[in-house]
């Protein structure tokens, strides 16, 4: 089955007899992994109830543009801000004219107006309303604004009629869905990345180690494997599953990252290295649990081997990127980390501040290369991985355009 790990659907229903399939739909895209809530206009509660569709998504259902109980009562902004793709299927044919019009008056449509994730719509209806000429006309200017059209199928429908209107079965549209994340902008490419915190062992017991749940890591892997590259993995201790398609490689202190990552550099084309390594380790490790004892304990330190730096100093080594995390002065100490470093890109980003900062589920990030720097607001650490990714794949064929990828990993 095609993969939606953690990526966010929300599935529109329209009004139509298609909408019995929505239900299956919706359990589908939730066995591919991803999470779904579900917008249905008046008249797909005709068809089928609003409860069906809360049973089979694990989600409550949205039916009325200005809800109560949502933040600023603006659920279509926070449903729009929500999503990675829209899905409006069924997707009558009232439902296109009304999207290639750009009108807003339910819910569902004020959200495809509101949101800047992709939309896609599974047409269902007639085949002679489909056949139409408005109506293509409206496929033809909902094309234009870049929707996505999944369908229809042609052959039996509920009034007798054979030919084409038919909805799309709900696997073949979990298969559509998932191929819009699947980017091919980083096809036959090797991809190394690390996440997580190192842990730096004082004795059995203890340790010193930075703050980090993994979470941005594992997502830029995930989405580097969406993007088309073989990934590899390098993760501290951390409580997350590994992402599919993903070679991980299980390590504990910064000495084994570095040379887990070392092992493998040379023969990557790209290097992500998002992992909070501690700078020091203890001298010396004691081999008994250090017991209670004065009012004060002196633990002397010494230099980790530094990864970032390590990797771009490699000769005709991968196209690297840094992330600097950072309470104050986010830009400056991003730019010098980019010229002391000498690699290609440096992603800064503040971690004091609670919406973006550990352990939560989103991020901001500024961008900064040789070219300039790129503002990333706020967003679930998923999309953003994936614009992240986007960006870095842009930069590194603008940097490669005249050389061959190295594709010699084994």
């Amino acid at each position: 089955m095609a993969s939606l790990v953690n990526k966010r659907i929300l599935l529109g229903i329209t009004g139509g007899i298609a909408a019995y399939k929505s239900a299956d739909l919706a359990r589908r895209l939730r066995d591919a992994g991803a999470e779904v809530r579900v917008v249905m206009t008046a008249a797909a509660t005709e068809f089928i109830t609003p409860l069906t569709l809360q049973a089979v998504s694990g989600n409550p259902v949205h039916l009325t543009l200005l809800d109560e109980a949502a933040e600023n009562a603006m659920g279509h902004i926070e449903l729009a801000r929500w999503a990675d793709l829209v899905l409006v299927a069924p997707a009558s044919a009232n439902f296109l004219a009304k999207l290639n019009q750009g009108r807003a008056d339910d819910l569902l449509s004020t959200v495809c107006l509101a949101t800047d994730a992709l939309i896609a719509v599974a047409p269902s209806m007639n085949q002679q309303m489909w056949l139409n000429p408005a109506t293509q006309r409206n496929v033809f200017g909902l094309k234009q604004l870049g929707i996505k059209l999944f369908g229809p199928a042609s052959g039996d429908q509920a009034c007798g009629d054979i030919g084409p209107g038919r909805m799309l079965e709900p696997l073949e549209l979990v298969d559509r869905v998932a191929a819009q994340f699947d980017t091919g902008t980083l096809d036959n490419l090797t991809v190394l990345v690390t996440a997580g915190p190192t842990w730096e062992a004082m004795d059995p017991v203890r340790g010193l180690t930075n703050r980090s749940s993994g979470k941005m890591g594992y997502a830029v892997a995930q989405a580097a494997v969406e993007a088309g590259a073989r990934v590899i993995l390098v993760s501290g201790p951390t409580a997350l599953k590994s992402p599919e398609r993903v070679e991980l490689i299980n390590v504990a202190s910064a000495r084994q990252m570095h040379d887990a990552v070392m092992d493998r550099a040379a023969r990557v084309d790209i290097f992500v290295g998002v992992a909070a390594v501690a700078d020091y380790r203890p001298k010396a490790i004691a081999a008994q649990k250090i017991k209670k004892g004065p009012d004060t304990l002196t633990l002397e330190l010494e230099r980790n081997p530094d990864i970032l730096a390590s990797v771009a100093a490699i000769n005709n080594g991968p196209f690297t990127v840094g992330f600097a995390a950072e309470t104050e002065n986010l830009i400056q100490h991003a730019r010098d980390k980019l010229q002391q470093k000498h690699v290609d890109m440096i992603a800064a980003n503040r971690v004091d501040l609670a919406e973006t900062g550990f352990d939560a589920d989103q991020n901001a990030l500024t961008l900064i290369d040789a070219n300039g720097q790129n503002e990333f607001p706020p967003q679930p650490k998923t999309r953003l991985a994936r614009e992240l990714i986007q960006h870095i794949a842009t930069r590194f064929h603008e940097k490669n355009t005249t050389k061959d990828s190295r594709q010699t990993y084994r």
